[in-house]
């Protein structure tokens, strides 16, 4: 569809073209209908004939139209914009149109575009910066790094936008790169500017040099800019150095630093790691007060702070009230409170309810569902959520991420679909320690004790090193399937051969398999014997294999010694309840059940699954 208005050709063509571009208002101030207005909103301009009509499209309009695509991610009205810009020649003698390209293509995440507009040999500080930011924000800090020593190489000395950006990417860098980089900073008289400061500050906490970040801050000669505060605060969090950061943030109150969305979050994150519920909810009045409540990252640190003092009611009532101002992360994390607080079936629904509301699940949202599928034996659900992940791309056969893949394997294994669980397993191209463990023990567990030695054998045929956990997972299967052999000789080689001392969850594999085996002196004697400290768990275990073989005698003493580790416990009293029952000392099960209300000891309610 083509119009002509005032002699001008207006055609239609993808959105995004030229639509950015503002219009002159010299040349629409004369035009008083709104619908003539709308046009320019609804096409965009293709002058392909007289020099003339471009004049109202020049280099400051492009860089601007540019900025904004940059700011919505939008690389296809970008990128045509590009082609306008070279086939008018606005690139030509105009280095800042070059950076502001670059720019885009970066916050775009495309790289490689980026780096080949900035016209190599001839790049300048600007251009480099962009680069440099472009690497750090897209996850590459080596790359960034990089550049930054192409820079310094060719003799282009940096300016106090580029150490910021740099710094932000300190992940890749030795603590001898940071301090050459504070030494160019002192050098060029850049140490008095609060964000260079401020990322120094954030680069020193993260090697946890304390001393040298503090120094920074001091020497500061302004520091009434909440983003100095600010990186004090998140990175005392961030090395764990919680009652810093909370000195810092009393400091901050009292020489009257305005606060910012991200003092809150930083705050908020050290109260939650110390579950420090109270002052916690002081700093959510605090962000209603000051009006930092209503954004998204606030919010997601609220939910998170909720969550992990188990008040899930709160939690969800913070997650209702953001409307549509939720983010991918809002839903992780109220999908990650429903997990830990135990509400499964809110879990499920919620990942339903995301699916049904338009956000796209990522891994880190069905890596926190998979385990909920397991632990409700939702077997169905996970299939879908497997299925889910290979239809959109999530899995493939070339991935490499192993913690998505266990993942999946583990929900098979928890709900007995052990064929499945293999199938995931056997597609795996790389397999750590934590993969074989799995398969192990979902093996070990559902009785399979010869598949479950056999992928023991195939994990050190494959030069992977067992663990404390391959050895529970392998006890646990001799338990089950009653290779009671295998068992003592697992035990025996774990210090001698693997190096692995035994904790009480192996000697309680292997005394509940002796136990079940009959075996029940030899059982008492390990009890007695093994090296770590008593364990009620064991105890227990042996009354219940002697209820399983009628052995009254030794399950009293059993009873006597849990009884010393857990007065108040009513397992032990419940066993050997059953065990008198069974034996027809009705006298016996009175006198204990009498004893139990002495001691105060009530029996935990029953309740059904279903």
């Amino acid at each position: 569809m083509t119009v002509f208005f005032l002699r001008i050709e207006i055609q239609k063509v993808s959105i995004g073209t030229l639509r950015l571009l503002p219009r002159n208002p010299d040349f629409f101030s004369a035009i008083k209908p709104p619908a003539l207005a709308s046009y320019y909103s609804t096409f965009s301009l293709r002058i392909d004939e007289q020099p003339r009509r471009y004049e109202y499209h020049n280099v400051a309009t492009c860089i601007a139209a540019l900025q904004r695509c940059a700011q919505r991610n939008d690389a296809v009205s970008g990128g045509q914009l590009h082609g306008f810009m070279v086939r008018k020649g606005l690139l030509e003698d105009s280095p800042r149109a070059v950076t502001s390209l670059v720019n885009m293509y970066a916050k775009c995440g495309l790289m490689r575009r980026a780096i080949s507009v900035s016209g190599g040999s001839e790049r300048d500080v600007f251009a480099y910066n962009a680069i440099i930011s472009g690497f750090v924000v897209n996850g590459f800090p080596f790359d960034a790094l990089e550049m930054y020593r192409e820079m310094r190489a060719k003799g282009i000395s940096p300016d106090k936008y580029t150490f910021p950006s740099l710094l932000k990417g300190s992940d890749a860098m030795e603590i001898t790169d940071v301090k050459k980089v504070h030494g160019l900073v002192f050098k060029l008289g850049f140490d008095s500017d609060c964000y260079v400061g401020s990322a120094l500050v954030s680069s020193y906490l993260k090697f946890r040099l304390v001393e040298d970040a503090q120094k920074v801050f001091d020497e500061l000669p302004e520091r009434d800019d909440s983003v100095l505060w600010n990186a004090l605060v998140i990175g005392y969090s961030q090395i764990f150095k919680f009652e810093e950061a909370l000195r810092v943030f009393s400091k901050m109150r009292e020489e009257g630093v305005a606060l910012s969305r991200h003092t809150i979050t930083g705050v908020l994150s050290a109260f939650t790691v110390l579950a420090d519920l109270d002052n916690g909810r002081s700093i959510h009045g605090l962000s209603v007060k000051t009006g930092f409540d209503s954004g998204v990252v606030v919010s997601n640190a609220l939910i998170d702070m909720y969550g992990k003092s188990r008040w899930l009611d709160e939690a969800v009532k913070i997650f209702e009230a953001m409307d549509h101002e939720r983010d991918i992360f809002t839903w992780n994390s109220v999908l990650c409170v429903h997990d830990y607080c135990g509400d499964h079936d809110g879990a499920l629904a919620l990942l339903n309810r995301m699916i049904c509301s338009g956000i796209r699940p990522d891994l880190v949202t069905l890596t926190t569902v998979l385990p909920t599928c397991g632990r409700l034996a939702a077997l169905n659900q996970g299939r879908e959520i497997h299925g889910y992940m290979i239809v959109n791309g999530l899995l493939n056969r070339n991935s490499n991420d192993e913690f998505i893949n266990n993942s999946l394997m583990d929900m098979y294994a928890k709900c007995g679909d052990l064929r499945d669980a293999q199938t995931v397993f056997d597609s795996m191209r790389n397999k750590d320690s934590a993969s074989w463990n799995i398969i192990i023990n979902g093996y070990g567990v559902h009785s399979c004790g010869e598949l479950a030695l056999d992928m023991f054998a195939r994990m050190c045929e494959a030069g992977v090193r067992p663990d404390e956990i391959t050895f529970v997972g392998l006890l646990q299967a001799c338990n089950h399937s009653g290779f009671v052999s295998d068992g003592r000789r697992f035990l025996a080689q774990m210090e001698t051969v693997y190096n692995i001392v035994p904790t009480s969850d192996h000697y309680t594999c292997v005394i509940d398999m002796l136990g079940r085996a009959g075996k029940l002196d030899e059982a008492y004697k390990l009890a007695l014997t093994m090296p770590v400290g008593d364990n009620p768990v064991v105890w227990r275990s042996i009354l219940a294999s002697c209820r399983l073989h009628g052995n009254i005698d030794l399950a009293e003493l059993s009873l006597k010694r849990l009884y010393e580790l857990e007065p108040e416990h009513c397992g032990g009293y419940i066993l050997m309840s059953n065990l008198y029952m069974e034996a027809g000392g009705y006298q016996r099960v009175l006198a204990l059940r009498e004893e139990m209300k002495q001691h105060n000891v009530k029996k935990t309610p029953g309740s059904s699954w279903i």
